[in-house]
């Protein structure tokens, strides 16, 4: 991991989308993150309330600036290019650069102005999801205030109410707007010891989010209701999701948001979870009880905690099956126990390039190294210690480490398991099936059945 370096386009970028030299004068500059797709490392506060940092998987915080006791921002609504994993770039929509845009982080009671250019080519706003603030400050456009203009700038203030885990997204052109990728993580840190808020030394973020991008296209379509292709989270699909290092026996918070047409099951392997906080607040901990899956429905925040204890890489993955694969056509027929070899010669005259798939189900499809056209990706992908990894899409690894330094972020690479530990072939003689026993010979019997019939058509039946 290397240090982020922000740079500022402020005085072109926002001249030429027509904000007047006055205001720009008093625009705080417009920060972009250097790590591209890769995980930045957490945000240490410069200045105001001290705070632990939260790390955005392949994302990064946006740093602000103090001015007069007031906490300002700028966020810049505009077309991105984004890498979802090596060998697919899409055109989505998000903020300073990237979608989903910067993780906001701040402290309960911190006062807040945050600046929104509009680079968009039509008009926005943004929704400050679950937030407690003035009415005029909410963001929903033609109800609390007119869209923001493309090419104009809109400032929003606010106090920070509580402490929890938010989001943020327009309410203008929903459809299209939040289908290309705009949305964003919001972190709001006690300012005090919270009875309800424990103390975590791992504190993670993510947006799920998917996509229906045609293979071969660049661009999503905006109007698919459930049919997605791509399930991502913070715009990213395995094996382009970074994994979450930690350390033996920290205590680890995820904060997961949703914004996607379904819900998602959100499974952790080796561990158990507790739901900590929603975008309500932080749940009382009479309400809490283990989980090893935790559904997070649309527009929801969840927050879950689990102390770190059993080394290994665990899986973290949707159950939803279809979530963790890669592109893949709904409309491909089952082709189980269906003999293709006298076919794949015939169409390899025509086609032949043509590779008969699923006679014995979809596993092969991890090693197959089948053409493909550009900006897409394989249904399955990746390559672990001991050959392809089946799955893809909203994927990932909690690697837990027993001598990952504290606050050392950086992967440590695969897991060595003590020897023996591992599952393997089992070469010697088998035991004998054990089955139940019988009671009686009664047992294996048909029951005696009676057909009643209503009035009126005929009598009992045996």
């Amino acid at each position: 991991m290397q240090r982020r370096h922000f740079f500022s386009g402020a005085a072109g970028a926002i001249a030429a989308a027509g904000v007047s030299r006055v205001a720009l004068a008093a625009l705080p500059e417009v920060a972009a993150s250097d790590a591209g797709a890769r995980t930045a490392p957490p945000l240490l506060p410069p200045n105001g309330r001290p705070y632990n940092p939260v790390v955005t998987p392949n994302g990064w915080t946006l740093p602000w600036r103090m001015n007069g006791g007031v906490k300002e921002f700028h966020l810049v609504a505009e077309p991105v290019v984004r890498e979802i994993a090596p060998g697919l770039r899409a055109n989505l929509w998000g903020y300073n650069g990237q979608s989903p845009g910067p993780t906001i982080e701040v402290v309960e009671g911190d006062r807040l102005r945050i600046f929104v250019t509009n680079r968009l080519p039509e008009h926005t706003s943004v929704h400050w999801h679950g937030q407690r603030l003035p009415n005029g400050m909410d963001g929903v456009t033609g109800i609390t205030q007119p869209g923001i203009p493309s090419g104009k700038t809109y400032v929003y203030e606010f106090t920070a109410a509580r402490p929890g885990t938010f989001m943020y997204h327009p309410h203008a052109d929903e459809t299209t707007q939040m289908a290309m990728g705009m949305m964003g993580s919001w972190v709001t840190h006690p300012r005090a010891a919270n009875p309800l808020i424990a103390p975590v030394q791992r504190d993670f973020c993510l947006l799920l989010n998917a996509y229906d991008i045609d293979p071969g296209s660049l661009t999503p379509k905006v109007n698919t209701m459930l049919d997605f292709n791509l399930w991502t989270w913070n715009s990213r699909a395995f094996p382009g999701i970074d994994t979450f290092n930690v350390r033996q026996h920290d205590r680890v918070r995820i904060r997961i948001g949703n914004l996607t047409m379904t819900n998602h099951p959100m499974h952790l392997h080796g561990h158990e979870m507790f739901v900590t906080g929603t975008d309500g607040g932080a749940t009382p901990p009479g309400s809490r009880w283990p989980e090893v899956s935790v559904d997070v429905a649309v527009g929801q925040m969840r927050q879950v905690e689990f102390t770190a204890d059993a080394e290994g890489d665990w899986a973290f993955h949707c159950h939803k099956s279809h979530h963790t694969m890669g592109p893949m056509g709904h409309d491909v027929p089952t082709m189980i126990g269906v003999e293709q070899r006298d076919l794949l010669e015939k169409i390899r005259r025509v086609v032949p390039d043509y590779m008969a798939m699923g006679h014995a189900g979809m596993a092969d499809m991890g090693e197959m190294q089948m053409p493909l056209p550009e900006h897409t990706l394989p249904m399955m992908g990746g390559q672990g210690p001991h050959g392809a990894i089946d799955m893809g899409g909203m994927f990932s690894l909690v690697k837990v480490r027993r001598d990952q330094p504290h606050g050392d972020y950086r992967d440590p690479g695969w897991y060595q398991p003590p020897p023996g530990s591992v599952a393997r072939e089992w070469t010697g003689p088998l035991p004998d099936a054990v089955r139940a026993p019988h009671t009686s010979q009664a047992a294996d019997a048909p029951a005696d059945a009676t057909v009643r019939k209503p009035a009126g058509h005929g009598g009992h039946h045996h």
